[in-house]
């Protein structure tokens, strides 16, 4: 259950900073959904690169990934919208 909460939570902060850079306004709840799949998209970009060590819970570059792959989401969607 702290797992959940600890996305959440990292995932809307991920995502506040990735559309204050990007300057997009967004909902409490669209921040927080793109912070998650921004965390999601940032780890896969972050696993091509390195693996993480054996039984690590998380990557090391975790939360600076998550806000990358936010940024990447966003110029994503606004590339299919516009």
């Amino acid at each position: 259950m702290l797992n959940i909460l600890w996305y959440i939570i990292v995932g809307f902060v991920a995502g506040l900073i990735a559309k204050s850079i990007m300057h997009v306004h967004a909902g409490l709840l669209m921040t927080t959904l793109l912070g998650i799949v921004g965390s999601i998209v940032g780890g896969f970009i972050a696993r091509l690169f390195s693996k993480p060590a054996e039984g690590a819970p998380f990557h090391p570059a975790g939360f600076i990934m998550s806000i990358v792959g936010a940024i990447v989401v966003l110029f994503i969607v606004n590339l299919v919208v516009h």
